[in-house]
């Protein structure tokens, strides 16, 4: 072996074991939620989601990185007639987490399920993973979700502890039959999740 090779091993391992530390540093935690400033009106939602969905007024809208990539994503709460008319023009997933949690995982069926409150039709939770400097402003997202059958009352966005690391989550809190229930909306990696916290009978 040459003197260069003797040389240079040492730098070589060196830079092999630096490599390792950075790559076994801790991600850290996501930036807490905050509010669009100015806030989503239907211009936006209907650039990305198309005529059918217009913001509902009420509930929060909230900025936050969701999907854990270090760009900040939209959550704004809307009513959609239709979800699957446009889900191909414009680009979107129509995912139904709720109903895929008790056992319906065919979002063609259950987007024909109409809820029995007449102001609840059509109430749906819109995400907009975000790309490059614009974030979710994006002309072109990196992803968009329109979640359909989420029977939230209230919705905040916060940190969610999982086996291996803390993501965001929306939380939401649900009014049932007699009951308050409280349920979380996460991003595993591939898509989102629905997961029951807890209720509280009345």
């Amino acid at each position: 072996m040459s003197y260069r090779k003797l040389f240079l091993l040492p730098i070589l391992a060196g830079a092999v074991l630096m490599a390792r530390a950075q790559s076994k540093q801790p991600i850290p935690p996501p930036a807490h939620a905050k509010s669009p400033s100015p806030a989503v009106t239907d211009e936006l939602i209907q650039k990305q989601f198309g005529d059918n969905c217009s913001v509902l007024a009420g509930p929060p809208q909230f900025v936050a990185d969701l999907d854990g990539d270090g760009v900040d994503d939209l959550v704004v709460a809307a009513r959609c007639k239709n979800p699957m008319a446009d889900k191909d023009e414009y680009s979107f997933v129509v995912a139904d987490p709720y109903d895929s949690f008790l056992g319906f995982g065919d979002v063609k069926v259950t987007s024909t399920f109409a809820s029995d409150v007449p102001e609840r039709r059509g109430v749906c939770l819109l995400i907009i993973h975000g790309a490059g400097d614009d974030a979710w402003r994006a002309e072109t997202p990196k992803a968009k979700f329109l979640m359909i059958n989420l029977p939230f009352k209230t919705l905040t966005v916060k940190k969610l502890t999982l086996k291996k690391k803390t993501v965001l989550g929306v939380y939401m809190e649900e009014t049932g039959e007699g009951e308050d229930t409280s349920s979380v909306l996460y991003w595993d990696g591939k898509k989102y999740r629905y997961q029951q916290l807890g209720s509280t009978l009345e």
